[in-house]
């Protein structure tokens, strides 16, 4: 993971120059970093060269004790709380406090 040499701004700014130049394209990233791939459609997890994990940033948060221990050595408990906060969605209503037609 080359962009492990980065610090953290540059990083990100590097990967949105990235995405947006590579849009509608497949890309692998082998990353060191759970910044570099939150935003990821799928995440494999290795440990020893073998498959643990494998699902979104929140979906392995909440079934992969490997990629857990990786974010928690890497994230402050603050980091992880704004990620879930971005994670979830909000439901909308209408107004009335009922949900909108086009919301779940």
């Amino acid at each position: 993971d080359s962009f492990s040499a980065l610090d953290f701004r540059t990083d990100a700014a590097l990967r949105r120059a990235l995405k947006k130049r590579t849009a509608g394209v497949t890309t692998i990233v082998v990353a060191q970093r759970i910044s570099s791939i939150l935003g990821a459609d799928e995440i494999l997890v290795l440990d020893e060269g073998r498959v643990v994990g494998r699902g979104t940033h929140k979906e392995l948060m909440a079934n992969c004790e490997v990629y857990q221990q990786i974010a928690s050595s890497q994230l402050s408990a603050d980091d992880q709380e704004a990620i879930r906060q971005r994670s979830t969605p909000s439901v909308e209503t209408d107004g009335n406090g009922k949900e909108g037609p086009d919301h779940e």
